[in-house]
């Protein structure tokens, strides 16, 4: 009897301990998302990263530490080392594609911030360059079907921006952390489609990798 009374109130001590657990985990999330929104980013960081216990539930946290890295403080390190784990944690989650096409960009964006814009073996430019020979495939094409519609409105005289509009391209307002890289992300749940945005706003984007507050894009 005494032996199943301990065991009894040491099966409940160790289920109060999970739902303590699982409270002060959502808490934490919570309370990290709500920064994030607020654009308090370093403390967003701080709660997720709290939260960590490297269990699988925690491979969505790496991946919304990976996304404030890559997209509001320009640290393709970190965001690498998150995304990575995110990977490790659920190979096959619902981000699992996105965040396989970020890690390829991140490598790149981390080994010149590494580097210090230092150059880099033509081995390793090789490598970096057949990596992404499939992101670079998808928006080549839409380029492609784009000049077909510009050259075709060249002859029936109709403007590219009357062009545009038929095809219910919107237009987004540079915010203070955007990038081509983030801006991709928000409209199209993905980093691979950056270039196609570049290329819609070619004639006003003078520095891709410094997009100017206030400036307005065409999101195609």
């Amino acid at each position: 009897m005494v032996a199943g009374a301990c065991l009894w109130i040491v099966l409940c001590g160790l289920t109060a301990c999970d739902r303590v657990g699982g409270s002060r985990y959502s808490q934490l999330t919570q309370d990290a998302d709500s920064k994030s929104a607020q654009g308090d980013f370093e403390r967003a960081i701080n709660l997720y990263e709290a939260a960590l216990d490297d269990s699988p539930r925690c491979a969505e946290i790496h991946y919304k530490l990976a996304v404030l890295y890559d997209d509001k403080l320009n640290d393709p390190v970190s965001a690498l080392h998150h995304f990575k784990r995110y990977l490790a944690l659920s190979p096959n989650g619902p981000h699992a594609n996105e965040v396989k096409n970020s890690v390829k960009h991140d490598e790149i964006a981390a080994l010149t911030a590494l580097s210090g814009d230092s150059v880099i073996t033509r081995s390793e430019v090789a490598r970096l360059r057949n990596e992404n020979l499939n992101l670079r495939k998808e928006p080549e094409a839409r380029t492609a079907s784009s000049r077909i519609v510009s050259e075709k409105s060249a002859v029936t005289g109709g403007s590219s921006k009357k062009i545009a509009s038929k095809n219910g391209d919107r237009t987004y307002v540079v915010q203070s952390g955007d990038t081509l890289f983030s801006i991709s992300r928000k409209f199209y749940k993905s980093t691979k489609h950056w270039k196609e945005i570049l290329e819609a706003n070619e004639k006003n984007i003078r520095n891709p990798k410094k997009l100017t507050v206030g400036q307005t894009l065409v999101i195609p």
